[in-house]
């Protein structure tokens, strides 16, 4: 089928804007590639890997409106090849995205990779279901070992989704790919200190 991402973001204004700076036949090209609307093997496992994504929304005064949600790895679950879905947490409580949701559904998340400077984008209709009303899919949700209080279940139909060009993307790591990165250096650190305490305890025999 053609690009469903492409149908969706490339508006009359955008490609007239394309058309402005010289690259409405490229885009042109990419909206005629076929492409899946369903998630693959491959989006799953990225979006497993991930801790945090940045969810936009937009008021009934048309301002966006953007959100980081964050939470163990796995958090966001793909529920199937068109459904993802995510317990959502209690934050400060201002409530802007989901009484954003509430006017307008249609939803953009960005999934980010820095280290391997990665990006998966996203659009999405949500579905907001309060705590009490799904307690099944409440427990499908629920990371176990991650004290938070869960207020609702969030289901994001898949309508599209693109990856996008590394170019730009500044390679960040967390503090456990920093450990896990440095780790064989400590460790080479370690035994080099093990062995010239050994030696010292040598010399002065």
């Amino acid at each position: 089928m053609p690009n469903p991402f492409a149908k969706i973001a490339f508006t009359d204004s955008v490609k007239k804007t394309q058309e402005q700076y010289g690259v409405r036949r490229a885009n042109e090209r990419l909206e005629n590639i076929d492409r899946l609307d369903e998630l693959t093997h491959n989006e799953a496992v990225f979006i497993g890997e991930r801790d945090g994504f940045y969810m936009a929304t937009v008021n009934e005064d048309g301002h966006p409106y953007v959100q980081f949600r964050g939470g163990p790895k796995g958090f966001l679950k793909v529920l199937d090849e068109k459904t993802l879905g995510y317990a959502d947490f209690r934050g400060n409580l201002q409530y802007i995205s989901v009484g954003n949701i509430a006017k307008n559904n249609k939803a953009a998340i960005f999934l980010m990779d820095y280290p391997n400077q990665s990006r998966l984008k996203i659009f999405a209709e949500i579905e907001v279901i309060d705590a009490a009303n799904d307690p099944a899919l409440i427990k499908s949700l629920t990371m176990p070992d991650y004290a938070a209080k869960i207020e609702r279940v969030m289901v994001l139909h898949v309508t599209a989704y693109d990856w996008n060009c590394p170019q730009h993307i500044t390679p960040r790591f967390t503090l456990e790919e920093i450990e896990a990165g440095t780790k064989p250096l400590h460790d080479r650190i370690a035994e080099l200190e093990a062995e010239l305490a050994a030696l010292k305890i040598a010399n002065r025999a």
